[in-house]
């Protein structure tokens, strides 16, 4: 009589076709799954640093302190500029001046003869301005010779907070180089209820 004898190993069967052809499906999907997380990560840091770049050299962005440009802009808002020196009269402006970056509008180029009367009216090359940006006028801190010529390669400017604002009415800031400038304030960015162009 004969008996069968088991070595203790389960019999080992080969797998069917399905299971292989979904086992390489499973391995095909993780590989392109991968594949394309890598190339997202990829591509999310170019674009990353594109506009890094593109921030530091053409559109820098800038926090606001203070309250000389009430109330076209408030501090802690957040702005973008476009890099530049050539201005025109009512432009908002940044510039450097000690190491700090100081935002005004523009309101006479060079040669342009400036005049404040004293209600606070300002005249370029003997034309009232009209500036609908500034809510109340006044002369402000003003210890220059008027009428005042805005000399060689530099740019006459003032904050349309007009009673606080210390600008080139005053030798403390005085005109300003074109080489210190940042460039023009073009649009807010936060907070997101004033968001907008500023003009």
């Amino acid at each position: 009589m004969s008996e069968n004898v088991s070595n203790g190993e389960e019999s080992q069967s080969t797998p069917s076709l399905e299971v292989l052809e979904a086992e390489l499906g499973r391995e095909r999907h993780k590989h392109n799954y991968l594949r394309a997380l890598r190339n997202t990560l990829f591509s999310l840091i170019i674009v990353a640093a594109a506009a890094v770049l593109v921030a530091m050299l053409v559109l820098p962005i800038l926090q606001i302190t203070g309250a000389s440009m009430t109330n076209t802009l408030q501090d802690r808002d957040i702005v973008v500029a476009l890099r530049g020196s050539d201005f025109k009269t009512g432009d908002v402006v940044a510039f450097y001046y000690n190491n700090s970056i100081l935002v005004k509008r523009v309101i006479a180029n060079e040669g342009q003869w400036v005049n404040i009367s004293d209600d606070g009216t300002v005249y370029v090359d003997n034309v009232a301005l009209d500036e609908p940006y500034i809510d109340e006028k006044a002369k402000g801190e003003c210890n220059i010779q008027l009428p005042y010529q805005v000399p060689e390669g530099k740019v006459f400017v003032m904050g349309d907070h007009r009673k606080t604002s210390v600008d080139s009415r005053s030798t403390t800031l005085g005109c300003i180089s074109k080489e210190m400038f940042l460039g023009r304030i073009l649009f807010r960015v936060w907070p997101f209820t004033a968001l907008g162009p500023i003009n």
